[in-house]
């Protein structure tokens, strides 16, 4: 469980990538978003988080922000507070695939909620590629912050709840092109998330645990 705290990216030239601070509507990562149903600001233990309703709040950015990337670290600082077993609460999507709707290569943060508890499902998908990394024994408890976060560092990929692995597999990933991306709803406005959003962090490079976005005690 994480205590939400000050995130600031470590100094090191390699830990520098995209934030995307929700603390906002008017901009994230420097884009305009089209808003849709009614998320809302609240006062987290350090500063300000966006929250969803589960149901029609969501918000769509003109990036995918790993476009062109052939190693990869996404992570973010969330909080799930329930409702529906399958929630996608951040879609990075490609629109360049010949033949292929758009969106088929994509980039995937979900939770699955059970109970009063909920586990992490991660999944990477493009030409000649399809891998998901899930666990259901993994369980969380709700209504708490966490850090999550996807890497590939050429060979494999994996995913983290904070910082403990819970999932690995060798993926032929190719980078994936320019494109679009979605919060709180997959990309085509279905399985909507209930919960909130406080900071999200692309890097061009597979970062280890170590490297992650740094928090401390509130």
């Amino acid at each position: 469980m994480l205590a939400l705290a000050a995130f600031a990216p470590l100094a090191s030239a390699q830990a520098h990538g995209e934030v995307w601070r929700f603390d906002t509507l008017a901009r994230i990562g420097g884009m305009v978003p089209t808003v849709l149903g009614h998320p809302h600001l609240e006062r987290g233990p350090r500063g300000k988080v966006l929250v969803f309703d589960g149901q029609e709040d969501a918000l769509i950015l003109p990036r995918h922000p790993l476009a062109g990337a052939a190693r990869f670290t996404a992570e973010a600082v969330f909080r799930p507070d329930g409702g529906a077993f399958a929630q996608r609460w951040m879609h990075l999507s490609s629109d360049d695939t010949p033949g292929r709707p758009p969106g088929e290569t994509r980039i995937l943060f979900e939770i699955r909620v059970v109970g009063t508890s909920w586990y992490l499902d991660t999944f990477v998908k493009g030409p000649g590629y399809a891998q998901v990394l899930v666990d259901p024994a993994r369980l969380h408890p709700l209504g708490r912050w966490y850090h999550v976060a996807q890497t590939f560092d050429g060979t494999t990929y994996r995913s983290y709840v904070d910082g403990v692995l819970e999932g690995e597999a060798r993926v032929a990933f190719t980078p994936q092109g320019q494109g679009s991306s979605s919060l709180a709803m997959r990309r085509n406005g279905v399985d909507h998330f209930h919960g909130a959003l406080r900071v999200a962090r692309f890097t061009p490079t597979a970062l280890p645990p170590r490297a992650f976005l740094r928090h401390g005690k509130p």
